[in-house]
């Protein structure tokens, strides 16, 4: 039980935390292309595959604190559902260039940003 609170409050905060940064990166970018979506994305692969290498292979912390940031904040944070919405209006609106890049962007730069993370843990 401890676990399933733990997670919707890490939920809770991961979700404003979205939606704070989202609204951040396209006041300073645009919303010609949607960046606050990536760059949430990339963040949350990197904090991921960071938090993997060090709550999880050093277990330096308890289930429920995993399951509050990696199931619960981290899982709420990071919008693939968005990023699918957003990749398909784009292709509805005629931008299917564009839908391309964000497929491929999102895909691999998140990939290499948990990997990264991972290394940096390995690093710590």
């Amino acid at each position: 039980m401890i676990n399933l609170i733990a997670i919707a409050v890490g939920g809770a905060f991961g979700a404003v935390a979205r939606y704070a940064s989202s609204i951040w990166v396209y006041s300073v970018l645009g919303r010609s292309f949607p960046f606050g979506t990536l760059v949430v994305n990339v963040a949350g692969s990197f904090v991921m595959g960071l938090l993997a290498v060090l709550l999880i292979e050093r277990m330096v912390a308890g289930p429920e604190l995993r399951a509050f940031i990696m199931i619960g904040f981290l899982g709420s944070f990071t919008t693939f559902s968005t990023f699918s919405l957003e990749t398909v209006n784009l292709i509805i609106g005629g931008e299917v260039i564009k839908a391309g890049v964000n497929m491929l962007i999102s895909v691999f730069v998140c990939v290499t940003a948990c990997w990264f993370g991972m290394v940096l843990g390995r690093q710590i």
